[in-house]
């Protein structure tokens, strides 16, 4: 991993961090992963005539990204619906870089080394510390706990698909353009068969903070996609985790969050992490 692709994807985990603070401010998560990925997939459809059509062999991963990624979102949601966003975040991103750094491995033969290895543990353990007293009363909610394990999962398993079908697609960003519409048209249709037309009520007076969210969604794994195309997948993935360094800034200075020793020491071990995956 070359430096501009380490910090790329470092840009694309404060991405990632903005718009999971625009999905906790909302009034209701669903309604609003609903406008971001409406926001999201529609700029991405304006992309389409600038990409090529994937390959044939692509196709295949682009509709079980889209499976993967509704179900990531639903099970973030009903983790939001119960934590706070220093609680959910860190749980939910915590155990992705280690399974993803495993399945690579197993699945594709992709190794990492020891030094990212150490690094991809170190974040893992880091990001887990920093949830164990993330709610305000460092609270363990079993099912907040396990809806954003759930989402760590998802996580796990749509960086796999996607690192995959976009090299067979052979352009990250052809993939990455393609993948936002599927994810769109899906995500629409369920919310739709939920909650009907009922579900953009509120958008007009929301759009200013929704289109903010919906573009540094877009972003923030437009550069994940690429970066996958470039880098070890599993490199990759642990690295955009980062984003939970940022999180905790977002839910200190915005949402109010409380700040404790126990997250300052756990964000050490997290930047230790990232210093070894840098020499991986």
């Amino acid at each position: 991993m070359d430096y501009f692709v380490f910090w790329a994807v470092l840009g694309a985990a404060l991405l990632h961090a903005g718009w999971n603070a625009v999905l906790k401010s909302g009034d209701d998560p669903f309604v609003t992963v609903t406008h971001l990925s409406l926001v999201s997939g529609g700029i991405a459809l304006l992309c389409l005539p600038f990409v090529s059509v994937p390959v044939p062999g692509a196709w295949i991963w682009l509709a079980l990204s889209a499976l993967i990624h509704t179900a990531y979102r639903l099970l973030l949601i009903q983790a939001y619906r119960t934590g706070d966003l220093a609680h959910v975040y860190p749980i939910a991103r915590g155990a992705a870089p280690l399974v993803t750094a495993v399945a690579t491995l197993l699945l594709i033969g992709e190794s990492i080394g020891t030094a990212g290895f150490l690094g991809v543990c170190a974040l893992s353990l880091g990001v887990f510390l920093l949830s164990l007293r993330g709610g305000r009363l460092a609270t363990f909610d079993r099912r907040t706990v396990g809806f954003a394990l759930g989402s760590a999962l998802a996580t796990a398993s749509y960086s796999l698909v996607d690192g995959i079908g976009a090299r067979i697609n052979g352009s990250g960003p052809g993939f990455a353009m393609w993948m936002f519409v599927g994810n769109m048209l899906v995500m629409q249709a369920l919310a739709l068969a939920v909650k009907g037309p009922a579900i953009y009520r509120t958008l007009p007076a929301t759009w200013p903070m929704v289109f903010a969210g919906g573009l540094m969604s877009m972003l923030a794994y437009f550069i994940v996609i690429w970066a996958m195309t470039k880098a070890p997948i599993a490199l990759v993935a642990a690295l955009r985790e980062t984003s939970v360094l940022f999180a905790g800034l977002i839910s200190l200075l915005i949402l109010k969050e409380p700040l404790t020793r126990w997250r300052a020491g756990a964000a050490v071990i997290i930047v230790a992490g990232v210093i070894l995956l840098r020499l991986a």
